[in-house]
């Protein structure tokens, strides 16, 4: 069993002291804002400068994208949000109620995720309403981002101070 106690050593289960769960809190967020309803940011940026072709690429993109979405939550976004909200309420419980700091470092980086989902689904169904085409498309998906980058803050800043809080009570060996 010395393969576990060396996975154990490697991936600590104090999330919070963990410089591996801070990696991936900054690379979850930094995906997340980069990728704009699944359309790379430099593609949006290239689109408003050139326009032409690679306007016409942005919108082909998100016309699929915007479509495989709002054709999965049509499809099976009541089974989706029933496992979400379990998957939810059970990180919730185990993490503040049984106080499993794992579980706590996964809800607070899977409840603004969630809302990230749901936002993305709303701007989905506003651009296939509004049949949005070149300047309206931009703005909707840099407010997208915008949104996407202001939760992705909130959430950091809510993060690193329960994390500061778990470390100050909790002490160096938990």
């Amino acid at each position: 069993m010395d393969w576990y106690n060396t996975l154990f050593e490697l991936i600590d289960m104090r999330s919070f002291s963990n410089l591996w769960f801070w990696i991936v809190l900054g690379v979850v967020w930094s995906t997340a804002s980069y990728y704009v309803l699944g359309v790379p940011y430099d593609m949006v940026q290239r689109a408003r400068r050139n326009g032409g072709v690679a306007s016409e690429e942005l919108e082909m993109l998100v016309r699929l994208n915007v479509n495989r979405l709002l054709y999965i939550s049509q499809v099976s976004g009541l089974a989706l949000l029933s496992f979400l909200c379990f998957s939810l309420t059970t990180l919730a419980l185990l993490g503040f109620f049984y106080q499993v700091e794992f579980a706590q470092a996964v809800f607070l980086l899977a409840l603004p995720l969630s809302g990230v989902g749901l936002l993305s689904l709303s701007t989905a169904r506003l651009i296939q309403i509004e049949e949005a085409t070149g300047e309206r498309l931009h703005k909707r998906l840099m407010r997208h981002r915008l949104y996407t980058q202001i939760i992705g803050m909130v959430a950091i800043f809510v993060t690193a101070l329960w994390g500061m809080f778990q470390n100050l009570t909790l002490g160096p060996f938990g």
